[in-house]
């Protein structure tokens, strides 16, 4: 793959990421993420919310367990804007999909993505927690 014109390389990564999360191969993710990276998932009292740092402990510990919640190959993220000035990139995704419980997901996020030699080094997820909690019947 390439950059589409007018996309920079840093947005084209992030584009990668979402479409290789979206597909359910954590280890395909790898490849993407810097080996010191962090990933603060901002809101609270939701399975995995908080900072986890390191690549293998974020595919392992974090999101291994967070896509456990979902039927297989659930949820798809599309990207509905994206944009970025130099190393650092935003993006407004939606995540639809099933839980495992059979509840419906969709949700809307935003993301702060900081890159560092070609990888993902730093990303900041903020979400609705409250309608997580909701979905898991958790409140």
């Amino acid at each position: 793959m390439t950059a589409t014109t007018g996309e920079t390389r840093n947005e084209f990564l992030v584009r990668q990421f979402f479409e290789t999360l979206s597909s359910g191969d954590l280890e395909a993710l790898r490849p993407l993420l810097h080996k010191d990276c962090s990933w603060d998932a901002t809101s609270q009292s939701i399975p995995g919310a908080g900072i986890t740092k390191g690549r293998d402990k974020i595919i392992d510990e974090f999101l291994a367990p967070v896509r456990g919640l979902f039927k297989p190959g659930d949820p798809k993220v599309v990207i509905l804007r994206i944009f970025s000035k130099s190393e650092h990139v935003a993006a407004e995704t939606e995540a639809v999909g099933m839980f495992s419980n059979g509840n419906e997901y969709h949700n809307r996020y935003a993301w702060f993505f900081e890159i560092r030699d070609d990888k993902i080094y730093a990303l900041r997820e903020y979400m609705d927690s409250h309608y997580i909690l909701k979905q898991l019947k958790m409140l």
